[in-house]
Order: structure tokens, then sequence, then C-alpha cells
């Protein structure tokens, strides 16, 4: 009797085994199947049954991993669901509490793709250091996509209201089905290989994993990656990520984004070239002041040096010429006398009457002769120094203040020159031609 007590279990014990024999030999299943029996209870919990023509099984997708599924389950739909087997004790069903849920035929695209995508990263075909940089503007863009789907209008409305001055030309290439990524790959390498292009854009909307299946082509990325000219991948919605979007130097999350990525916005960049247009203006005004300021005061000391200058030359001269007509009028006078001397020994040495009248004569005459020449001589050089002087007139300071300007100096004679060679509260003098003026200065003002 007691050994068949021991063999005796509660129902809630037989669950209990029977949960852990099923988590235990069932951790990780994937199933496929129709999806029959949905309900969506107010807990935001996923419950149906996965089902097939001979059997079904109870699934529960509760709410942390019902929110992030990428398509809305509905009755009919063949899934496939990854979770763990369990019972649930309180009435004895054993039911798949699922982790992730996908449609069925994707979850195994997904498996290729993640596959696919690990052994090219490996590769360092999607290396940050192999992308090309885009150009700064863009004027010529080959647009390569479905030329009936609305991609293209999108792209295009964009690109005419930022900037319409890009030219845009459109690589009609089917974007899903068979054969699709091989004709996106020819015309991609047709269009690099031209040289016609700034950027390639390479563009699709949205859909399932199989409809974006082209983009994830190992032959089309390759393809992407070798090309010279900078490729833009936008295929997709901003949750979709393809093959393509790895291998293109950039990324868009959706075509319209590539559009508004691709080119400046017109009124911003013609606002910012007005205000560089103001600031080189003001920049060559500034050094074209600066300039003129720097020849009006070079001008301004040339003609404050320059009558100096002459008039100090023109008076060295002068000095010079008086000492030479001095000069020669000693030696005239020496010459003269010389000769007036050796006339009188002449007169004494013949005494007769009539020599001597006629020496008296001679003598008579040479003494007016020299004092005839040095009268002329005289006259020719004061002619000389009155033309000089009329010369130094011409460029002295007091003939200029003769007409109506004055001569500023300070204290100590020193001639002002310049704006900086005073101060407020200094006191000048201003020569005039008839007399002195005594100045205070009240403010100097640089000349602008």
């Amino acid at each position: 009797m007691h050994d068949r007590d021991d063999r005796i279990l509660s129902p809630s014990q037989l669950n209990t085994l029977a949960r852990d024999l099923l988590e235990g030999s069932f951790p990780n299943v994937l199933v496929e199947g129709e999806i029959g029996n949905l309900s969506r209870p107010a807990s935001g919990h996923l419950y149906f049954t996965l089902k097939d023509a001979r059997a079904q099984v109870r699934c529960a997708l509760f709410r942390p991993k019902s929110q992030w599924l990428k398509f809305t389950p509905r009755e009919g739909l063949r899934v496939l669901g990854r979770g763990r087997l369990t019972l649930y004790e309180a009435r004895g069903d054993y039911q798949l509490v699922l982790d992730t849920l996908e449609e069925a035929g994707e979850g195994a695209l997904r498996r290729a793709f993640e596959e696919l995508k690990a052994r090219l990263q490996a590769e360092g075909l999607f290396e940050l250091a192999r992308k090309r940089p885009l150009p700064a503007f863009v004027r010529r863009l080959a647009v390569l996509t479905s030329p009936t789907g609305a991609v293209v209008r999108d792209i295009i409305s964009v690109l005419r209201r930022r900037f319409p001055l890009v030219e845009v030309e459109l690589l009609a290439v089917p974007v899903q089905g068979e054969g699709a990524a091989a004709q996106i790959r020819t015309m991609l390498q047709a269009a690099d290989a031209s040289g016609r292009y700034d950027v390639l854009l390479l563009a699709r909307g949205g859909g399932s994993l199989e409809d974006l299946w082209a983009f994830n082509d190992e032959a089309l990325a390759r393809a992407i990656a070798a090309c010279t000219t900078p490729v833009v991948s936008a295929v997709g919605h901003e949750t979709d990520v393809s093959l393509s979007d790895f291998a293109a130097d950039l990324r868009a999350p959706t075509p319209s984004a590539a559009a508004e990525l691709l080119v400046p916005d017109a009124h911003h960049l013609g606002t910012r070239l007005t205000i560089l247009q103001r600031q080189l203006a003001g920049g060559l005004a500034n050094a074209l002041r600066q300039r003129m300021q720097r020849v009006d005061r070079a001008f301004l000391r040339l003609q404050a040096q320059r009558p100096q200058a002459r008039l100090a030359a023109l008076g060295d001269r002068a000095r010079q010429a008086r000492q030479r007509l001095a000069q020669a009028m000693q030696r005239r006078l020496e010459r003269e006398r010389a000769a007036l001397r050796h006339a009188d020994a002449t007169l004494r040495a013949q005494h007769p009457q009539r020599t001597l009248q006629r020496l008296q004569e001679r003598l008579q005459e040479l003494g007016m002769r020299p004092q005839a020449l040095i009268a002329q001589r005289l006259q020719r050089e004061a002619l000389h120094l009155r033309g000089l002087a009329r010369s130094l007139h011409a460029i002295s300071p007091l003939a200029t203040v003769a007409r109506g300007y004055s001569i500023l100096q300070q204290p100590d004679g020193r001639v002002v020159r310049s704006v900086a060679d005073t101060a407020p509260g200094d006191t000048l003098k201003a020569r005039l031609q008839d007399g002195q003026l005594d100045l205070q200065v009240v403010a100097a003002t640089p000349a602008t």
C-alpha cells in the first residue's frame, strides 16, 4: 500500500513535471504554420494557434515582443515562430511561448541575409576607410529606380524644390523580381564607366524583405563597392536595411531623404552667397581705403619734405655762387693792380714829357677800364642773383603763406606735419603773411 502511495501524483504535480520535461526537451524550436483563432486582448498579448492540415499548437506572443513585429498578424497568414514549448499548469494545456514571429519565407531570407552580411563584412567590403566622399555640389545625378513608381516623382520633386540647377537622369531598372539584381548591377556599372555622373543613387520604396531582396545580391554589393563614382543607397523605409546600404558610400533612410542629403537648399545657399559677397566687398573696400590712406600719408610727407630740400639746395647754390663771384672779383682786382704797378714803373722809366703825357693818358684809360669791367661783372652777377632769388621765392614757404596759407609750428619752432604730431590741449603757432597767431588744439581727427 505504501509503494502505491509513492506513485500517486496530484494534477498540479503532474503538470509541473510535464512542464519541466517539455521545457527541458524543447527549449528553442522553430515552427512554421498558418495562424488561426487569433486573439488580441486589451493586455497587448497575442494568442493564436499555428496549424497545418493535420494538427495545431497553441501559441502566445506576449506584449513586449509583439510590439516589435514588422507586420500585422491575421487569420490564415503563414508565419515562422521561434520559442520554447511549455505547459500552462492551470489548465493542463501545453503551448508555444514565442520570442520572435515573422512571415514565413522571410525567416530563411533573413538568415541568408545575415550570413552574407557577416561574410562581406569580414572581407572589409563595408569598411568606412573605403567609402568615397560625396561632392559638395552635385551637377549631374543618375537615379537608378523603377520609372513607374512614386519614388522617382518624390526624388524629382525634392530636387526641384531645393536645388533646380542639378541635372537628373533616370536610369530605369526593375527593383524586384527575378533578374532585377543583375539588371541593376549592369546599369550601375555602365553609369559608373561613363563618367557622366557625380553621384549614383539607388532608390526603391518600402516592402517586405522578399520585395527588397534584389538589393541584397552579393554581386550587386560588390559592384557598388567597386564603383569609382560615389553611390548613395536609399532602399525601403527607415527601418529597412539592405546589403546595398552597407556597400554604398552613403545610406539614406528614404529616397526623399537621399534627395535632401545630396543637394543644398537653394534659398539658404543664396543667403550664404549674399553674405560672402558682402564680406568680400567690405574686405576689398577696407583694403582699398587703407592703401589710399597710405598714399595720402606718403604724398603729405613728400610735399612736406620737398620744398625744404629744394630750398636748402638752392641756398647752397647761392652761397657757392657768391663765393665764386667774390673770388673772381678779387683775382681781377689783383690783376688790375699788378698792371697799374707795371704801368707806373714804365712811366717812371720813360721821363720825357710826351711819353709821360701818353703814359698818363694810357694810365687814365687803364684806370677807368677795370672799373667799367667790374661794374659790368657786378651787374651780370646781380642779375643772376635776382634770378636765383625769384626761383627761391617761387618755392619758398613764405610765398605759400602770401597766397593765404599758414605754417603750423610747435612752440619750439618744429613744423607740424601730421595730426599725430599734436594732441588736444597743445599750443601751436600759425605763421601768416603779416604775422603770427597763437592757437590751441581742441581735437585731432585723422583723415579717413
